[in-house]
């Protein structure tokens, strides 16, 4: 194939990932009519079609799957090699792509990073708000902050404490709505939980509670808008201790114990050589535990 772009794969890449255009345009951060013309344009060149119209999207044909395997190979293959290059960066200067949870990123991340900044102002930093896994071995972050181990290779992980957890009110929703005495006094009082995750009916059913989908009031995935709406007094929620505690928030059936939160900081270990990932690194090691 002739004139051989790598931007060609990248947006065929998003497209199989991602089912169509406009997702594989937020993935990439390119607009979806040039996602469209770089489809275009590869199928052209190969002479062959790689997607095929479906309801709601795209699907990949017969080459297309064939395909695939070679593409990722070459995604791969692009993010060893700007790995390597970054990792020789011996200043502490540029940029520094984080990703972390919506709540850690909106409630924890922004004062630290200000210090840090303060400290480095040749530094950059990308923070990516997310409760998604972003991929370390494709560069699609520097350093990651999740609540889950990775159990990647060549990753190098550092566990830096636990969150702990809680269920809480606003005192003008408990002024309204009483305090609840135990577990059967649930079913009277305003729940929050989540609308397409099913992680708080698994939560309660660990205490041998059954729930359905319903029985929460309110609903929403988004954690900052969920923590928000237990400050505003919609109704019982589960919350981080120290927000809750910031917030003025009032536990309620403190005999509730929630599993804290592990809170794991990963970098790639080819990126660990690097000046600038390393400082950040090692700050967020030494400062964020503070802040659980």
């Amino acid at each position: 194939m002739q004139n051989f772009d790598w931007t060609l794969i990248q947006s065929f890449l998003s497209v199989a990932q991602t089912g169509s255009y406009s997702a594989a345009a937020r993935a990439s951060g390119r607009s979806q009519p040039t996602i469209g013309r770089h489809i275009d344009q590869l199928q052209t060149q190969l002479g062959a079609t790689l997607f095929q119209r479906i309801t709601g999207g795209y699907a990949l044909t017969q080459t297309g799957t064939a395909l695939m395997d070679h593409a990722q190979t070459m995604q791969k293959a692009a993010a060893q090699m700007s790995m390597i290059t970054a990792g020789r960066a011996a200043d502490i200067r540029g940029t520094v792509r984080i990703t972390a949870s919506e709540i850690v990123a909106t409630y924890i991340l922004p004062e630290l990073i200000a210090d840090l900044l303060a400290q480095e102002p040749e530094l950059q930093i990308e923070l990516v708000a997310t409760n998604s896994t972003e991929n370390l071995l494709l560069r699609e972050a520097d350093i990651a902050l999740r609540m889950v181990e990775p159990n990647q290779l060549d990753l190098i992980t550092r566990k830096l404490g636990a969150i702990p957890v809680g269920l809480y009110a606003a005192q003008s929703y408990l002024d309204r709505a009483g305090t609840p005495q135990g577990f059967g006094d649930l079913s009277r009082h305003t729940l929050l939980g989540y609308d397409k995750s099913d992680l708080m009916i698994r939560g309660m059913a660990a205490f041998g509670i059954t729930m359905q989908r319903t029985d929460f009031a309110f609903r929403v995935d988004d954690q900052v808008t969920y923590l928000e709406a237990v400050r505003a007094g919609v109704g019982l929620g589960a919350s981080q201790q120290r927000q809750a505690e910031i917030y003025g928030l009032v536990r309620v059936l403190p005999d509730l114990e929630i599993p804290p939160l592990p809170v794991w900081l990963t970098a790639h270990s080819a990126l660990r050589t690097s000046a600038r990932v390393r400082r950040v690194f090692d700050f967020l090691s030494e400062t964020l535990p503070k802040r659980l």
